[in-house]
Protein backbone atom coordinates (compact mmCIF):
# COMPACT_ATOMS: atom_id res chain seq x y z
CA UNK A 1 0.00 0.00 0.00
CA UNK A 2 0.97 3.42 -0.73
CA UNK A 3 2.08 5.77 2.60
CA UNK A 4 -0.06 8.36 2.52
CA UNK A 5 -1.43 10.88 4.88
CA UNK A 6 -0.06 12.25 8.67
CA UNK A 7 0.28 8.60 9.78
CA UNK A 8 3.71 9.20 8.16
CA UNK A 9 4.47 12.66 10.02
CA UNK A 10 7.94 13.89 9.39
CA UNK A 11 9.05 11.01 7.51
CA UNK A 12 12.46 11.43 5.81
CA UNK A 13 12.12 11.23 2.12
CA UNK A 14 15.07 12.41 -0.46
CA UNK A 15 12.69 14.87 -2.41
CA UNK A 16 9.14 16.71 -1.76
CA UNK A 17 8.32 16.66 -4.90
CA UNK A 18 4.59 18.98 -6.48
CA UNK A 19 3.67 18.77 -10.09
CA UNK A 20 1.46 21.46 -11.09
CA UNK A 21 -0.75 20.64 -14.46
CA UNK A 22 -2.24 23.10 -16.68
CA UNK A 23 -5.70 22.54 -17.68
CA UNK A 24 -7.13 25.85 -18.37
CA UNK A 25 -9.67 26.18 -21.75
CA UNK A 26 -6.98 27.00 -23.76
CA UNK A 27 -5.87 22.84 -23.61
CA UNK A 28 -7.42 20.73 -26.17
CA UNK A 29 -9.23 17.62 -24.78
CA UNK A 30 -6.57 15.58 -26.28
CA UNK A 31 -3.69 18.02 -25.06
CA UNK A 32 -5.20 17.25 -21.45
CA UNK A 33 -5.56 13.39 -22.15
CA UNK A 34 -2.07 13.62 -23.90
CA UNK A 35 -0.54 15.29 -20.08
CA UNK A 36 -2.24 12.67 -17.75
CA UNK A 37 -0.85 9.83 -19.44
CA UNK A 38 2.27 11.36 -19.53
CA UNK A 39 2.94 11.92 -16.43
CA UNK A 40 1.61 8.37 -15.61
CA UNK A 41 3.86 6.96 -17.98
CA UNK A 42 7.16 8.90 -17.06
CA UNK A 43 6.51 8.09 -12.96
CA UNK A 44 6.84 4.12 -14.20
CA UNK A 45 9.20 4.60 -16.52
CA UNK A 46 12.39 2.90 -15.35
CA UNK A 47 14.92 5.56 -15.42
CA UNK A 48 12.24 7.43 -12.93
CA UNK A 49 12.26 4.33 -10.79
CA UNK A 50 15.76 4.21 -10.86
CA UNK A 51 16.71 7.67 -9.92
CA UNK A 52 14.24 7.40 -6.90
CA UNK A 53 16.10 3.94 -5.64
CA UNK A 54 19.29 5.26 -5.89
CA UNK A 55 18.48 8.30 -3.53
CA UNK A 56 19.77 8.54 -0.23
CA UNK A 57 16.70 7.47 1.46
CA UNK A 58 15.39 5.94 -1.35
CA UNK A 59 11.90 7.30 -1.70
CA UNK A 60 10.13 10.46 -2.64
CA UNK A 61 6.79 12.07 -1.50
CA UNK A 62 4.48 13.74 -4.51
CA UNK A 63 1.41 15.20 -4.77
CA UNK A 64 0.00 16.02 -8.11
CA UNK A 65 -2.55 19.11 -9.16
CA UNK A 66 -4.36 20.11 -12.18
CA UNK A 67 -4.95 24.51 -12.18
CA UNK A 68 -5.99 26.78 -14.80
CA UNK A 69 -7.83 30.57 -12.90
CA UNK A 70 -6.73 31.55 -9.67
CA UNK A 71 -9.11 29.84 -7.29
CA UNK A 72 -9.26 26.78 -9.86
CA UNK A 73 -7.21 24.07 -8.63
CA UNK A 74 -7.73 20.20 -7.81
CA UNK A 75 -5.67 17.87 -5.96
CA UNK A 76 -5.49 14.52 -7.93
CA UNK A 77 -2.85 13.03 -5.90
CA UNK A 78 -2.44 13.78 -2.06
CA UNK A 79 1.04 13.55 -0.35
CA UNK A 80 2.05 10.29 -1.50
CA UNK A 81 5.45 8.23 -0.45
CA UNK A 82 6.86 6.70 -3.92
CA UNK A 83 9.46 3.96 -2.95
CA UNK A 84 8.86 1.41 -5.54
CA UNK A 85 7.63 0.10 -9.28
CA UNK A 86 4.60 -0.86 -7.15
CA UNK A 87 3.93 2.43 -5.39
CA UNK A 88 4.43 4.55 -9.20
CA UNK A 89 1.93 2.22 -10.74
CA UNK A 90 -0.88 3.12 -7.94
CA UNK A 91 -0.16 6.45 -8.23
CA UNK A 92 -0.27 6.72 -12.39
CA UNK A 93 -3.55 4.84 -11.67
CA UNK A 94 -4.98 7.89 -9.60
CA UNK A 95 -3.85 10.00 -12.78
CA UNK A 96 -5.81 8.34 -15.48
CA UNK A 97 -8.97 6.84 -13.43
CA UNK A 98 -10.75 10.51 -14.15
CA UNK A 99 -10.86 12.36 -17.06
CA UNK A 100 -9.62 15.87 -16.40
CA UNK A 101 -11.93 19.31 -15.77
CA UNK A 102 -10.83 22.37 -17.90
CA UNK A 103 -11.72 25.87 -16.38
CA UNK A 104 -11.20 29.49 -17.39
CA UNK A 105 -8.45 31.63 -17.27
CA UNK A 106 -4.96 31.04 -16.03
CA UNK A 107 -3.51 31.94 -13.25
CA UNK A 108 0.17 30.34 -12.58
CA UNK A 109 0.86 32.79 -9.21
CA UNK A 110 -3.01 31.33 -8.20
CA UNK A 111 -0.81 27.75 -8.53
CA UNK A 112 2.46 28.69 -7.29
CA UNK A 113 -0.05 30.05 -4.14
CA UNK A 114 -1.86 26.59 -3.99
CA UNK A 115 1.68 24.34 -4.06
CA UNK A 116 3.00 26.58 -1.26
CA UNK A 117 -0.43 25.66 1.04
CA UNK A 118 0.61 21.95 -0.25
CA UNK A 119 4.47 22.04 1.19
CA UNK A 120 2.65 23.77 4.77
CA UNK A 121 1.07 20.73 4.94
CA UNK A 122 3.59 18.11 3.80
CA UNK A 123 3.83 15.11 6.94
CA UNK A 124 7.09 14.38 5.31
CA UNK A 125 10.80 16.25 5.38
CA UNK A 126 12.57 16.39 2.46
CA UNK A 127 16.21 16.78 1.71
CA UNK A 128 14.95 18.60 -1.27
CA UNK A 129 11.63 20.72 -2.44
CA UNK A 130 10.76 21.12 -5.82
CA UNK A 131 8.24 22.78 -7.78
CA UNK A 132 7.35 21.60 -11.05
CA UNK A 133 4.65 23.41 -12.92
CA UNK A 134 3.90 23.04 -16.66
CA UNK A 135 1.86 25.80 -18.81
CA UNK A 136 1.14 26.97 -22.09
CA UNK A 137 0.57 30.56 -21.65
CA UNK A 138 1.50 33.83 -19.20
CA UNK A 139 -0.46 34.52 -16.10
CA UNK A 140 -3.90 36.61 -16.68
CA UNK A 141 -5.15 36.27 -13.37
CA UNK A 142 -4.38 36.45 -9.42
CA UNK A 143 -1.43 38.40 -7.81
CA UNK A 144 1.78 38.90 -10.07
CA UNK A 145 3.34 35.88 -10.86
CA UNK A 146 6.85 37.14 -9.53
CA UNK A 147 5.73 37.52 -6.49
CA UNK A 148 4.53 34.56 -5.58
CA UNK A 149 7.86 32.89 -7.33
CA UNK A 150 10.05 34.92 -4.84
CA UNK A 151 8.00 33.93 -2.01
CA UNK A 152 7.91 29.91 -2.49
CA UNK A 153 11.69 30.60 -3.14
CA UNK A 154 12.74 31.98 -0.11
CA UNK A 155 11.37 28.98 1.86
CA UNK A 156 14.14 27.36 0.17
CA UNK A 157 11.54 25.67 -2.65
CA UNK A 158 12.45 25.68 -6.21
CA UNK A 159 10.40 26.11 -9.39
CA UNK A 160 11.13 24.12 -12.33
CA UNK A 161 8.80 24.74 -15.27
CA UNK A 162 7.53 23.09 -18.60
CA UNK A 163 6.29 25.70 -20.75
CA UNK A 164 4.10 23.83 -23.52
CA UNK A 165 4.60 25.70 -26.31
CA UNK A 166 2.06 23.87 -28.56
CA UNK A 167 -0.94 25.26 -30.83
CA UNK A 168 -3.23 22.70 -31.44
CA UNK A 169 -5.72 23.49 -28.78
CA UNK A 170 -7.26 26.88 -28.60
CA UNK A 171 -4.63 29.85 -29.61
CA UNK A 172 -6.03 33.45 -29.22
CA UNK A 173 -4.64 37.04 -29.02
CA UNK A 174 -3.26 35.69 -24.99
CA UNK A 175 -0.57 33.14 -26.24
CA UNK A 176 3.27 34.54 -26.44
CA UNK A 177 5.66 33.43 -29.00
CA UNK A 178 8.30 33.44 -26.24
CA UNK A 179 6.66 31.34 -23.64
CA UNK A 180 10.53 29.66 -22.76
CA UNK A 181 11.46 33.21 -22.25
CA UNK A 182 8.74 33.87 -20.16
CA UNK A 183 9.18 31.23 -17.90
CA UNK A 184 12.61 31.83 -17.65
CA UNK A 185 12.41 35.17 -16.73
CA UNK A 186 9.06 34.90 -14.66
CA UNK A 187 8.37 31.87 -13.58
CA UNK A 188 11.30 29.19 -12.33
CA UNK A 189 13.63 30.00 -9.45
CA UNK A 190 15.68 28.56 -6.36
CA UNK A 191 18.85 26.64 -6.57
CA UNK A 192 19.17 24.70 -9.56
CA UNK A 193 15.91 26.02 -11.46
CA UNK A 194 15.61 24.77 -15.18
CA UNK A 195 12.99 24.85 -17.67
CA UNK A 196 12.54 22.41 -20.46
CA UNK A 197 10.44 23.74 -23.40
CA UNK A 198 8.17 21.22 -25.79
CA UNK A 199 7.27 22.60 -28.86
CA UNK A 200 5.60 19.10 -30.10
CA UNK A 201 3.26 17.12 -28.10
CA UNK A 202 5.49 13.97 -29.37
CA UNK A 203 7.82 15.56 -27.41
CA UNK A 204 6.00 15.87 -24.25
CA UNK A 205 6.55 11.82 -22.37
CA UNK A 206 10.43 12.39 -23.29
CA UNK A 207 10.42 16.03 -21.51
CA UNK A 208 8.73 14.56 -18.42
CA UNK A 209 10.76 11.74 -17.79
CA UNK A 210 14.10 13.88 -18.26
CA UNK A 211 13.15 16.51 -16.08
CA UNK A 212 11.93 13.96 -12.97
CA UNK A 213 15.03 12.44 -13.21
CA UNK A 214 16.96 15.45 -12.80
CA UNK A 215 14.67 16.76 -10.11
CA UNK A 216 14.60 13.17 -8.36
CA UNK A 217 18.86 12.56 -8.72
CA UNK A 218 19.48 15.90 -8.08
CA UNK A 219 21.60 15.88 -10.85
CA UNK A 220 23.12 19.32 -11.96
CA UNK A 221 21.43 20.63 -14.57
CA UNK A 222 23.98 22.25 -16.80
CA UNK A 223 25.50 18.95 -16.93
CA UNK A 224 22.24 17.57 -19.83
CA UNK A 225 21.83 19.44 -22.62
CA UNK A 226 18.51 21.27 -24.28
CA UNK A 227 17.28 22.55 -21.21
CA UNK A 228 17.37 25.89 -20.07
CA UNK A 229 18.82 27.59 -16.66
CA UNK A 230 17.56 30.37 -14.36
CA UNK A 231 19.29 33.27 -15.38
CA UNK A 232 18.94 37.02 -15.61
CA UNK A 233 18.46 38.21 -19.04
CA UNK A 234 17.20 41.47 -20.22
CA UNK A 235 14.60 42.56 -18.97
CA UNK A 236 11.35 41.00 -19.56
CA UNK A 237 7.70 42.21 -19.10
CA UNK A 238 6.08 39.50 -16.44
CA UNK A 239 3.06 41.33 -16.45
CA UNK A 240 2.71 40.48 -20.41
CA UNK A 241 -0.34 38.37 -19.96
CA UNK A 242 -2.00 40.35 -17.58
CA UNK A 243 -1.78 43.12 -20.16
CA UNK A 244 -3.05 41.04 -23.17
CA UNK A 245 -6.17 40.13 -21.15
CA UNK A 246 -6.57 43.55 -20.00
CA UNK A 247 -7.04 44.96 -24.14
CA UNK A 248 -8.28 42.03 -24.94
CA UNK A 249 -10.60 42.46 -28.29
CA UNK A 250 -13.19 39.44 -27.39
CA UNK A 251 -15.71 39.69 -24.41
CA UNK A 252 -15.81 36.28 -24.82
CA UNK A 253 -12.86 35.12 -24.74
CA UNK A 254 -11.73 33.05 -21.66
CA UNK A 255 -8.55 30.78 -20.79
Amino acid sequence: MLNAGPAQAQEAVDVELVLAVDVSLSMSPGELEIQRHGYAAALTHQSVIDAIEDGLHGRIALALFEWAGDFSQRVLVPWTVIASADDAAEVAGMLTASPSQSARRTSISGAINFAADLFAESPYRGVRRVLDISGDGPNNQGPPVTGARDALVANSITINGLPLMTNEGFTSSYDVSDLDDYYTNCVIGGLGAFMIPVNDWSQFPEAIRRKLVIELAGRAPDEVPHIVLAQAGPAYDCLIGEKMWRNRSWMWQDR
